[in-house]
């Protein structure tokens, strides 16, 4: 009789947990919010300038 060679699939969820790592990743760097919360609870926004022209 012949020999069936049988593969197994491949399992699918690393690559999902590494698509859902890279995807927080790019939101936690590009995508989030500019504005701390200082100590008494007052925000302040990041409005640091990279002009450096000087008059």
């Amino acid at each position: 009789m012949a020999e069936i060679k049988i593969e197994k699939r491949k399992a699918i969820w690393p690559w999902i947990v590494a698509v859902l790592l890279i995807a927080a990743l790019v939101y936690y760097v590009f995508l989030r919010d500019n504005t701390t919360t200082s100590e008494n609870g007052v925000q302040i926004e990041n409005t640091t300038s990279t002009d450096n022209t000087t008059n």
